[in-house]
């Protein structure tokens, strides 16, 4: 049953200052609705979901020599940030004892004085709840950057830096945005579920990662695309679920503005899907469903910041605009030079941004207001004769990506300078397969190793002795010629070299 007041469902007059009193005496769950935190239990592991969701559709996107890898990374990210945030991450971001403004204190260090206080994000559900849900975020967001090793960067150093940017990076940018004493919330940010640390965490700081990795080898990239489309689109779909968690979650609450919030989500998702479409046709003259999940996601990372602050009509503006900056920003990697393999700046760093300056246009106070917490509290942006709003977001934005970007080159570069953790794989390394290299595993079983086999080996009239060596055959001659040149010894170089009476093939007619 719900209540006709404004804010908490209960007045909070705790016995404990720092847990809410004591469970083995009292009933801690008495000052929330049970609907509440079932529903934000529920919004937790559907953002949970997007983190296999980012892994397919990361893998698909990549060949098939690398697609395990990418997996991995993923996957083995989520498990460095689970204890990263409970070791110190949500004290350094969320801890309300803190008064710096710029990170948090360790006053929840090892999730100590965390239980049935109501929570600094909202009175509507308790502490160790929100500090669950919100290592959801930090994960997703981590799970995104370590997209930047796709196909040439080694997965332990990777996970190293992983640790120290979930600390120096994410802790601080969401300190700032959704701490009630970070600078950005007293300063009037408007972030509704993380513009700031997520869009833009993830999309600069990954751009920034390839930056310091280096460029994919050039010899190894003709006729490159995507090896998985069923892949990228079962990702997406995932992520796409998973969002409707993030975005309606983050009313932190079963209420309208959850429910807004997902509204606008998926309004945002189509109208950009449709939009990139559209920029793709007029290329291609074909209707790729790769720019459908693209254009899908660029609009659910232009939400995040934005669905629970603008209205439903915004949102399809919102949508229209996103799909066009994202999509004419993946030219951004080609003008600077710098390998972002898998477009992360172009769609969550844009997207981002994007959605921010919509809050300054567009964010409306009875849209705010419908979680029944902040109801007239917080005031929108223009629609509200709120002008000041577009400096405040361009000024927050201008701070996220000057940050995330020094930051984690730096991190990035340091890591690199230890021996024995240096980010980059070596060229042979890269020929072969992040796969192979790195894991002695691969996606689809030993496909790869078979389908160079049949398709550059040439068949023979004569049947075989048994006994005989057949050496298999690169499909691409740069690419042979680079792996001779890669061995040292006589011993390797003589079984590396093809038989005289082999020839490689003129024209690459498969996807490498």
């Amino acid at each position: 049953m719900s209540y006709s007041w404004i804010g908490a469902p209960a007045e909070f007059n705790g016995t404990d200052e720092n847990n809410g009193g004591n469970s083995a005496t009292e009933n801690l769950n008495q000052w929330f609705q049970s609907g509440d935190q079932a529903f934000i239990i529920i919004a937790s592991c559907m953002v949970l979901i997007m983190v296999p969701g980012i892994a397919f559709l990361y893998s698909g996107l990549a060949r098939r020599k690398s697609a395990l890898s990418l997996i991995w990374v993923v996957m083995m990210s989520f498990s460095v940030v689970v204890f990263q945030w409970y070791f110190w991450g949500y004290s350094l971001a969320l801890s309300s004892t803190a008064t710096n403004g710029f990170i948090g204190n360790l006053h929840h260090f090892g999730l100590r004085n965390t239980l049935g206080k109501p929570s600094p994000g909202s009175p509507l559900i308790p502490e160790l709840l929100y500090s669950f849900y919100q290592m959801q975020f930090c994960a997703v967001t981590a799970a995104l950057v370590v997209g930047a090793t796709a196909e040439r960067g080694r997965v332990v150093p990777a996970m190293v830096f992983t640790f120290f940017w979930a600390t120096l990076v994410y802790c601080p940018i969401a300190c700032w945005a959704w701490n009630v004493n970070g600078w950005g919330f007293k300063y009037g940010v408007l972030d509704y579920a993380g513009g700031g640390p997520v869009e833009i965490g993830s999309g600069v700081s990954a751009f920034a990662y390839s930056w310091v990795l280096g460029r994919r080898n050039e010899k190894m990239m003709l006729n490159f695309r995507p090896h998985n489309i069923s892949l990228i689109t079962l990702g997406t779909i995932l992520l796409w679920f998973g969002w409707l968690g993030f975005n309606g979650g983050s009313a932190f609450g079963a209420n309208l503005r959850a429910v807004m919030a997902c509204w606008n989500s998926c309004l945002t998702a189509m109208f950009a899907a449709m939009t990139w479409c559209l920029l793709d046709y007029r290329l291609a003259k074909k209707w790729s469903l790769v720019g459908w999940c693209s254009g899908t996601i660029s609009g659910l990372v232009a939400a995040t910041p934005a669905s629970g602050f603008i209205t439903p009509w915004a949102s399809i503006l919102l949508g229209v605009v996103t799909g066009i900056a994202c999509n004419f920003s993946t030219k951004i990697k080609f003008l600077v030079g710098v390998d972002d393999a898998l477009d992360i700046l172009a769609e969550h760093g844009v997207g981002g941004i994007v959605g921010l300056i919509f809050n300054a246009f567009f964010a409306a106070d009875y849209i705010i207001g419908l979680d029944g917490v902040n109801t007239g509290l917080v005031n929108g942006g223009f629609l509200n004769q709120n002008y000041r709003q577009l400096y405040v977001q361009i000024a927050y934005i201008l701070a996220a990506v000057g940050y995330s970007f020094v930051m984690s080159a730096f991190i990035a570069k340091l890591i690199d300078l230890v021996p024995g953790l240096h980010l980059r794989a070596s060229s042979e390394a890269e020929l072969l397969g992040m796969d192979d290299d790195q894991h002695g595993e691969f996606a689809y079983d030993y496909v790869e190793v078979r389908r160079d086999y049949l398709a550059w080996t040439p068949a023979d009239r004569e049947q075989k002795e048994d006994g005989a060596v057949i050496a298999p055959q690169h499909g691409i001659e740069a690419h042979q010629n680079l792996m001779e040149s890669s061995r040292h010894t006589e011993t390797v170089t003589a079984t590396a070299t093809p038989p005289e009476s082999v020839t490689l093939p003129e024209k690459h007619t498969e996807q490498e």
